[in-house]
């Protein structure tokens, strides 16, 4: 009986509520919780290092983070030494090299990397003073070798070389040297020569005059106590000297009176990198800083729901994404709108993404959309705090920008705040189309046309890699593609000397990912060719051709070329095409001059049968091939031909570089074999 009352009662009780409950109606939102910070001691050594403790005991780890507040400084002809310098002090100490700072970093399981503007190291809480020995060594006595410089400018003018072949690149140092010039820090540019020229004095000079710890923080989060943090930090950085550090001060850049429109080139595009960028005055601590990012949000800020994502990637299908970002710096904030589209629908991309911008301006925001990005900024800033990093670089923003002290425990209170008529205000404020630079990088030929319409007076401006105006450079009226062929051909040998190569024997060796790659490649005329690609005796894959047809063998299986990849094949296969072009259906089209690594060369489009085509560049003064471009599937592939040697009378390049998307390789020739004898069996499939 009792069982039965009780249940009753639960009846009674259910049924009482959801009468009371109408599900239909959206409970209101309840007050912005208010949050609790992880609390920050902050003291100041006698030599003016400023230090920000955090405590967190929850795991017995410690991370330490020393960081340089200074202002940007302008690199000139050595453009890059200030990231060179960050690089070199992990390179080696007066008492230690590099190996033996690796080994002793190794040995604690701890992490330790420089910087252009610090030093910052993690390790368990026992093994603390053995890291900061080694960060205080690394600090205090850099020994800057010049072995070590040199290979880091290798390296960057390694990622130069594939830089050029990524348009994303091009657009990026194209908007930097239209909004900034060479004069002002982010306008510089880092080029081949600018790495070739830097000296081990200047990476010396800078360390000297900037790293001194009266314009620095050293920042200590983790299992540690205040009074371990004074012990440490006056021990290992106590007798750090400091000294006059010099401030700079550089002009705002003005904005467009109206759009300006600059594209940039990329042979063999089937893509472009398309861009709406513009300089704005917004510092850290702006108070418009989370109004702004909410309206960012919506607009394009990393989400796939964005306005930008929702029309360009969802509804037209040019792009697999295309985001906006509203950015702060101290010097000059920057709004940047900016995705990679279909080649032949760029002019089409840039009118939707325009559009979506200006929408912001004229059309207030749907509720439910603002309500979505507040909730999910909500949830990435509550997370944020999960990690003590993350209330280490909040004392560092408010003492170094002097924000209010609870700027960032009122956050989520100021964002449950932000309403549909903040959103459009802000919009209003900080989107500015009409002062922006259109740009765009693809086919430069195409986009000469197509891109003129963003213009008020139809001008359009072309930039090259480097951000510098391309100077027109237009081929005599006399010369044809044809010819620079014909004096390729005598450069290399001569008609008479060419058609006496029956066969060719070819090994090439480079290194992937720390693997060493040999490639042999066989080829007989009239058009046959067998290119194996081995790791030690093993095959990675092997393509072939037997002149009729070809194959692509692989770990991952067996192809028949087929169609215009075959005509591709053959047409790659013929010994000394350039001797049979007519033959072959393959025009050569002069398209003008381009310098490459400060030589003029021509630029030869070949047009294939197949309606493809590959651009090729010859040197002016010897007529040798330098470059190649040619589209391999969704990937471009530039080629860089070097060291041309001469085998039986014919010259050969026993140099290569080849990129291919994010990819660099260095490929060096060890042999050239001519007229050896190459059996059929060779190319059998």
């Amino acid at each position: 009986m009792k069982k039965l009352v009780y249940s009753l009662f639960i009846l009674f009780l259910a049924t009482t509520v959801n009468a009371q409950l109408d599900r239909s109606i959206r409970p209101n939102a309840g007050p912005a919780p208010k949050i609790q910070l992880g609390d920050y001691k902050l003291f100041t050594l006698d030599n003016g290092l400023k230090v920000i403790v955090v405590e967190n005991h929850k795991i017995p780890k410690i991370t330490y983070q020393l960081s340089l507040d200074i202002d940007p400084v302008l690199e000139e002809n050595q453009a890059g030494y200030v990231a060179i310098t960050g690089d070199l002090l992990r390179a080696g100490t007066t008492t230690k090299t590099k190996a033996e700072i690796d080994e002793a970093i190794d040995f604690i399981g701890a992490s330790l990397n420089t910087f252009p503007t610090g030093i910052s190291g993690s390790v368990l809480t026992k093994f603390s003073g053995d890291l900061l020995a080694i960060m205080s060594d690394v600090l205090y006595n850099p020994s800057f070798p010049a072995e070590e410089l040199e290979k880091l400018k290798k390296q960057n003018i390694s990622g130069i070389q594939t830089a050029k072949n990524d348009a994303n690149s091009i657009a990026n140092n194209i908007n930097s040297a239209v909004i900034f010039g060479n004069k002002h820090p982010y306008g510089e540019i880092n080029s081949e020569k600018t790495f070739e020229s830097i000296t081990l004095d200047k990476c010396k000079e800078y360390y000297k005059t900037y790293f001194r710890p009266n314009a620095a923080y050293l920042i200590i989060v983790g299992d540690i106590t205040l009074k371990e943090a004074q012990s440490q930090a006056k021990q290992y950085f106590g007798k750090w000297e400091k000294g006059v550090v010099p401030t700079h001060k550089y002009n705002f850049p003005e904005l467009n009176k109206s759009p300006r429109v600059v594209i940039g080139n990329r042979d063999g595009a089937v893509q472009s990198a398309i861009m709406v960028s513009y300089p704005l005055e917004f510092k850290p601590g702006n108070p418009d800083a989370i109004k702004a990012s909410v309206m960012n949000s919506i607009l394009g800020g990393g989400s796939l729901s964005s306005r930008i994502n929702a029309n360009l990637r969802e509804k037209k299908a040019y792009t697999y994404g295309a985001y906006s970002s509203l950015n702060t710096d101290k010097l000059v904030g920057s709004f940047n709108a900016s995705g990679e589209v279909k080649g032949e629908a760029t002019d089409s991309a840039m009118v939707e993404l325009l559009f979506e911008i200006n929408r912001m301006i004229t059309e207030p925001v749907d509720n439910k959309m603002l309500e979505q990005v507040k909730s999910r900024m909500n949830g990435s800033f509550a997370r944020s705090l999960e990690n003590p990093l993350t209330i280490a670089g909040f004392a560092l923003n408010i003492e170094k920008y002097k924000l209010p002290k609870d700027y960032y425990t009122t956050y989520l209170e100021k964002l449950s705040k932000v309403s549909v008529a903040d959103v459009q205000e802000l919009a209003k404020k900080y989107l500015k189309p009409e002062n922006a630079n259109i740009i765009a990088v693809g086919n430069a030929d195409q986009l000469q046309k197509t891109m003129a319409k963003f213009s008020k007076d139809g001008k359009v401006e072309q930039r090259d890699f480097y951000g510098n105006p391309l100077k027109a450079m237009e081929a005599p009226s006399n010369l044809t593609g044809m010819d620079v062929i014909s004096k390729y051909v005598e450069a290399v040998g001569g008609k008479e000397k060419l058609v006496k190569v029956n066969d060719v024997t070819t090994k090439m060796g480079m290194e992937m990912q720390g693997m060493k790659i040999e490639i042999i490649s066989k080829q007989k005329a009239p058009n046959k060719i067998s290119v194996e690609t081995l790791m030690g005796v093993n095959v990675l894959s092997k393509q072939v051709c037997n002149g009729v047809k070809a194959m692509v063998k692989s770990q991952m299986g067996n192809k028949e070329l087929a169609g215009a990849e075959l005509e591709e094949m053959l047409a790659q296969s013929t010994m000394n095409a350039e001797l049979y072009l007519e033959k072959m259906g393959i025009t050569a089209e002069l398209k003008g001059s381009e310098d490459i690594d400060g030589q003029p060369a021509w630029k030869v489009q070949m047009n294939l049968p197949s309606g493809k085509n590959t651009v090729d560049f010859y040197d002016q003064k010897s007529g040798l091939k330098v470059k190649s471009i040619a589209q391999q599937g969704p990937v471009s592939v530039t080629t860089l031909y070097s060291d041309y040697r001469l085998v039986e009378g014919v010259l050969f390049p026993f140099k290569l570089k080849q990129s291919a998307g994010p990819q660099s390789f260095d490929i060096v020739v060890s042999s050239v074999e001519v007229n050896k004898g190459i059996d059929d069996s060779v190319f059998e499939l």
